[in-house]
């Protein structure tokens, strides 16, 4: 029976925060109106993370006086498909990347396309 590798709350908004330190500081600067957040548990048990909004692309003279969209990154669906505190460390990466991605406008299958 394989372990389930435990992640405190606190290290995985760092390891969150780490991720988008990775993200190249021209595509930084061009996200905007949203928040990325850490929650437990998704609603729906197969998500590892989730993006909710208005991707830069559909925005338009429309676009203002908004919420900011959302990602948020599960830490237990996360933590149950990882074996290594590493391997932890890599799939927040990759989800917080593809995230990111939908943000920009970009879908699933070219996010996997990438690696992501």
């Amino acid at each position: 029976m394989a372990t389930v590798i435990q992640v405190s709350r606190e290290k995985f908004e760092e390891l969150v925060a780490e991720a988008l330190d990775t993200i190249p500081p021209d595509l930084t600067r061009a996200m905007s109106n949203v928040v990325v957040t850490v929650v437990d548990d998704p609603p729906d048990p197969h998500l590892l993370g989730l993006y909710t909004g208005v991707p830069l692309t559909q925005r338009g003279d429309w676009y203002s006086a908004v919420l900011p969209d959302r990602i948020e990154i599960y830490r237990n669906p996360i933590c149950q498909i990882c074996d290594t505190e590493q391997q932890v460390v890599d799939e927040v990466r990759i989800t917080v990347i593809h995230e990111v991605g939908h943000h920009f406008g970009i879908n699933d299958e070219r996010l996997h396309e990438l690696g992501y």
